[in-house]
């Protein structure tokens, strides 16, 4: 799972749609008609290249795969380095298949060996870290790659998936370096992680995982990496990410702009992919695009706008090409009922709408000394807040309809995700909490209108946000919905990346977050409350040792009624002990002007560059 910010979890207050000195009505109702008349669309660059112009929401964090957590800092490592495996790109559901591996790999009987061919004659981009050259792939680079993320020098965040995929040999050798306060032995041979040959690579794991397909499809983490370029790089390396992948980095301006360009050393791949029979859409660019040579555009063009309302109007005005993620606030004008509104269509402006792979979750410290704990009365407080708070005005007046209820951690298109699941999670009953709190001594003993802790001591919940428009309108909610059980609540305000990193230290008390998933298999969701994973995926701090045994048992399981049974019995101990609140599974609205072709949504990976068109042809100058 990944994590990003959601800064538009709760419900718009129209006395406070305010941004930059417009409304959000006024916005959308000036904007739209400069698509046909006011600014003039950007021609393309010098050359007649091809060039495909967006804007992300949250900065990135840089470049090096094993310092990253952030979604958008791994768009762009996606498109620069390669797993050996990826997905199919048009297939629903989600198939992968083999990409700098010569064919889909041999797999031992119990799950524990993977063998690998590599396909020969792939090079990474010239740098000058090769002496200004291209320099041919090899297995041992992938070895290389994965360790970097059992150095404890690199403080890799998502080491948690490496720690469990458990590779004979591998986190021995980091609890080495460790213990002993050495640097990690980059040339110790790893039993579990080994090059055969030039060309093969055998992968090794102590106990069965099936699903470690999917660990080596995500080349926005696992892609292939030189020892040459991070050496030469040194403390530079977030800077100089040099891949097998169909583009390099050639500009980054920090929390401004990135600058990608085709790789001239990529090889040649032509557009292909299998999607399902009766998927008309897939089988429409399948047929559109098939044996095209990728990647199809020259250059990406990457600005940071992290206000909802500039970056809208940058698609508005053809400044950009495309939006990704519509904000909630617009979408009633730029997409209502679900359909593009006529006065975009008519202008040929495509929209995407799907339910993602993801849920917004509010998180409780399980070692804060107020809300934290698992006495009944700290479980009833968390219980108590989890049904004041209200899902369902936050997804009517703030998503605009763009979401449903999440009843559990699992999120949709993921094994483990049951849409027929129904759980307290999702009620709103404010009498109920009341009730809970009185039951269990949060009353006000002193009577000045809030409710004390059952020894009588101040009660102040506080949660930690962010500094931006959503997320006051967010606070707004939680002021309201607090202020109703007669609970104190109040917000520490900061930038999101320093919330991350607080929670990750243990120190927030109440947080808001994001998880996408990046795999198929719903395990990673339980992440999030696996206790040996505190600090890194689980920020709740949550222990169970049940559900750390389940957790563990489904490891090695294959996916099927044993595994379904086990995942519901996790859900009924996360529900029970109430470490996190579910909010809801969120539809994503994507659009894009006319002159970009072959967009389609992707699922659990991020490369889609490669896949696109521009036709300038169709731009209004």
């Amino acid at each position: 799972m990944s994590t990003d910010s959601d800064t538009s979890l709760l419900p718009i207050d129209p006395s406070r749609r305010q941004v930059l000195g417009f409304s959000a009505a006024a916005a959308a109702g000036l904007a739209i008609p400069a698509l046909g008349m006011a600014a003039p669309a950007p021609a393309a660059t010098a050359g007649g290249k091809k060039v495909l112009r967006y804007a992300f929401q949250i900065a990135e964090t840089g470049f090096d795969p094993p310092k990253l957590s952030d979604i958008y800092s791994r768009i762009v490592t996606q498109h620069i380095f390669e797993g050996l495996f990826t997905y199919d790109h048009l297939a629903r559901p989600a198939k992968i298949k083999p990409l700098t591996a010569a064919a889909m790999p041999e797999i031992s009987a119990d799950f524990r060996v993977y063998t690998v061919k590599i396909k020969p004659g792939i090079f990474f981009a010239s740098d000058e870290a090769f002496g200004g050259k291209p320099r041919e792939l090899v297995a041992q680079d992938y070895v290389y790659a994965l360790k970097r993320f059992a150095d404890p020098a690199n403080k890799a965040p998502p080491w948690g998936d490496l720690e469990e995929a458990d590779f004979i040999g591998l986190n021995a050798l980091r609890e080495e370096s460790l213990a002993k306060r050495t640097p990690f032995d980059y040339d110790r041979e790893v039993p579990g992680l080994r090059a055969l040959d030039r060309y093969t690579i055998r992968f090794e794991v102590v106990a069965a995982r099936p699903r470690l397909l999917e660990l080596l499809a995500g080349g926005d983490l696992y892609g292939a990496v030189a020892r040459e370029v991070v050496e030469h790089y040194g403390e530079q390396i977030p800077a100089h990410p040099v891949g097998t992948g169909p583009f390099k980095l050639v500009q980054w301006r920090r929390s401004s702009l990135i600058v990608l360009e085709r790789n001239p050393e990529y090889r040649e791949m032509l557009y292909a992919a299998e999607p399902a029979a009766d998927d008309a859409e897939g089988q429409a660019l399948l047929a559109r695009f098939k044996g095209r040579r990728l990647p199809m555009i020259d250059r990406v063009e990457v600005s940071i706008i992290e206000e909802n309302q500039p970056r809208w109007l940058s698609f508005l005005n053809q400044q950009n090409d495309f939006v990704e993620r519509v904000p909630e606030e617009f979408i009633t004008t730029a997409m209502p009922g679900g359909q593009v509104a006529p006065n975009l269509k008519r202008h040929g402006v495509q929209g995407y709408r799907v339910l993602t792979s993801d849920i917004v979750l509010t998180l409780y410290n399980m070692e804060h000394p107020v809300i934290g704990g698992y006495t009944p009365e700290r479980v009833a407080l968390r219980r108590a807040i989890n049904l004041g708070v209200d899902i369902q005005r936050e997804i009517d007046q703030v998503r605009r309809g763009q979401g449903i209820k999440a009843q559990a951690m699992e999120v949709p298109n993921t094994t483990g995700y049951d849409p027929h699941f129904k759980s307290e999670m999702s009620d709103y009953d404010p009498a109920r909490a009341r009730a809970l709190l009185d039951m269990f001594g949060y009353v006000d003993k002193d009577g000045d209108g809030w409710r004390e802790q059952p020894d009588g001591s101040p009660l102040v919940l506080i949660k930690h946000t962010q500094p931006d428009q959503k997320s006051r309108q967010l606070d707004e909610l939680w002021q309201r919905n607090m202020n109703a059980l007669g609970l104190k609540i109040e917000f520490s305000a900061n930038k999101w990346p320093e919330n991350l990193r607080a929670a990750q230290a243990g120190s927030v008390m109440i947080w808001g977050v994001a998880s996408s998933a990046a795999q198929p298999d719903g395990q990673g969701a339980l992440g999030r409350l696996y206790g040996p994973l505190k600090g890194s995926a689980n920020l709740a701090r949550f222990e169970n040792k049940a559900l750390d045994e389940i957790y563990l048992k489904m490891q090695g399981i294959p996916d099927g009624p044993e595994r379904n049974a086990l995942f519901r019995e996790a859900k009924r101990i996360a529900i029970a002990y109430a470490p996190y609140k579910c909010h809801l599974h969120r539809y994503v609205t994507d659009m894009a002007h006319p002159w970009i072709i072959g967009y389609r949504r992707p699922d659990f990976w991020q490369d889609w560059w490669q896949y696109v068109d521009v036709d300038d042809s169709k731009r209004k100058a």
